[in-house]
């Protein structure tokens, strides 16, 4: 494999590398603030010829036994498993995120790749024998053709993998924009893929902006568009593909609460509050960043959340640190914007993460965390997605009036309930109106074999990623209705026919 960190990152179409007359982007070192290198930014010609690319594999694919399909999946998951300190070693250089979490983020992906092995099973139709006399019927899953995946920065491999190994092992073929900001991932887990056999075509990795993005959503020939990031480019996507007569899952942003009840343990609430809250740097989508706490407890619930953000060590994610930095010094900049927005609003800043140690070289793009206590609705700390090391503190007086706080936002992606009460934790369950909930449990995202997916302005369209729900996305069902002759029939009769 030739993905390395130097030079400048090209496409990867029919399983090489595309050099075309593209513009260029600048990759970064989040950690210590140079450039890596440079990424093309592919033309609407060079977006066009990894699609032409895909819609030219795809009969073959399609045809391709599930038999075989699978070995190559096999094949990829056996590859993945033993090289995955590689693809954490290009998302700790490109996106910053310490070493532990991106071998965690490879692990989640691995998931999926080790579901879509099961796409034999997952892939079966029905069958109905004598639905009338002499009448069968069955069902079938079939691929629906070339699949675009536009994919954001905070999981440069997680992201992608929910998708194309389910596309892939459903036997569409596949056209993926990762981010520009870390793409060196993509190109990763295509050239492993090719090694693993998949043939030329299947996989094509384009690097662009919206000139790419306009490409995909416009053109005929692809029939399906995946898409995670802000609410709302989620909602461009969705309107503008399915406009086009594409079927579009579209994933949003997010503002998710943790809410925090007199009887949890407090001990335990806090540590997943900063695991969650500032994990990452808080780039996550089912990041904590709201922390719904009542008020018999608030008091303590912050100075304890306050006293283990005040140990975590900043910087390098290749030296050990906890927290490394955010993705480019433009989002820096944004989130501090959004410290100074909460001490204006009137919040009480309970730890301020502008200033700090920093275990790195150069001048990289760190944060430390920040906690606001006293948060109020109408501030934009808890209105906007910060995406970012800021966790908000609202304080309530019930457990009622917390779900109602929740079930305000315009979000609805993740949210947990932290408490030993299982009748309130079932109240919980039932009433929020969220698509992925936790009990004691701060970042609720499922297993491979269930499916991922929010509620309200956090999803557009009708499909969760993968798991059970991936598999019909990426499918459509056909019913075949067969009668089988038999030689002793005959006549002719002009009656519309009726099931006896």
């Amino acid at each position: 494999m030739n993905t390395t960190l130097t030079s400048t990152l090209q496409h990867w179409i029919d399983n090489t590398n595309y050099v075309a007359d593209d513009r260029t982007g600048k990759v970064y070192n989040p950690a210590t603030g140079e450039v890596a290198r440079e990424v093309a930014l592919a033309s609407k010609a060079t977006t066009e010829a990894a699609i032409a690319s895909a819609h030219a594999a795809f009969p073959g694919w399609r045809d391709t036994s599930l038999a075989r399909r699978t070995a190559i999946m096999f094949r990829y998951r056996e590859l993945l498993t033993e090289r995955k300190g590689e693809l954490a070693a290009i998302i700790t250089a490109e996106h910053g995120k310490v070493l532990d979490d991106a071998l965690g983020e490879v692990a989640r992906g691995l998931e999926v790749v080790e579901l879509a092995c099961n796409a034999p099973y997952l892939l079966k139709g029905e069958y109905s024998e004598n639905a009338s006399t002499g009448v069968d019927v069955q069902s079938m899953r079939q691929p629906l053709g070339v699949s675009a995946i536009i994919s954001p920065f905070n999981f440069p491999a997680m992201v992608p993998l929910w998708f194309f190994p389910v596309a892939i092992a459903s036997g569409n073929t596949v056209v993926l924009k990762p981010s520009e900001k870390d793409p060196s991932a993509a190109n990763w887990m295509a050239e492993l893929f090719a090694e693993a056999g998949l043939p030329a075509g299947v996989l094509n990795v384009v690097h662009g902006d919206k000139e790419s993005v306009d490409t995909l959503l416009n053109d005929e020939r692809i029939s399906s568009v995946s898409f995670v990031g802000s609410t709302p480019i989620a909602q461009y996507v969705y309107s503008t593909g399915t406009a086009n007569g594409k079927r579009v899952q579209a994933f949003g942003g997010a503002k998710n609460h943790m809410l925090v009840l007199p009887d949890a343990d407090l001990d335990l609430a806090a540590d997943m509050a900063v695991n969650a809250g500032f994990g990452a740097a808080g780039e996550r989508c089912m990041a904590i960043s709201v922390v719904v706490a009542l008020e018999g407890i608030a008091d303590q619930l912050v100075a304890k959340i306050a006293e283990r953000a005040k140990t975590l060590r900043v910087g390098d994610g290749t030296r050990g640190c906890d927290m490394g930095p955010l993705i480019t010094g433009e989002h820096r900049d944004k989130v501090a914007g959004y410290i100074d927005a909460g001490i204006a609003a009137g919040a009480t800043l309970a730890l301020d993460g502008r200033t700090g140690t920093v275990d790195a070289d150069g001048e990289g793009f760190f944060l430390h965390p920040t906690m606001f206590d006293n948060v109020t609705t109408d501030m934009s700390i808890y209105t906007d997605e910060i995406f970012g090391p800021v966790l908000s503190v609202v304080r309530v007086e019930s457990f009622d009036e917390g779900v109602e706080l929740i079930n305000s936002s315009k979000y609805g992606n993740g949210t947990a309930i932290f408490t030993n009460d299982g009748g309130a934790a079932r109240r919980f369950e039932n009433r929020i109106q969220v698509g992925m909930v936790g009990v004691n449990v701060p970042i609720p995202v499922p297993v491979g074999y269930h499916s991922f997916g929010g509620w309200k302005a956090s999803l557009f369209g009708d499909q969760h990623a993968y798991g059970p729900e991936g598999f019909k996305f990426f499918t459509r069902n056909k019913v075949v209705t067969k009668r089988w002759l038999d030689p002793s029939h005959g006549g002719i009769n002009l009656g519309f026919p009726q099931n006896d």
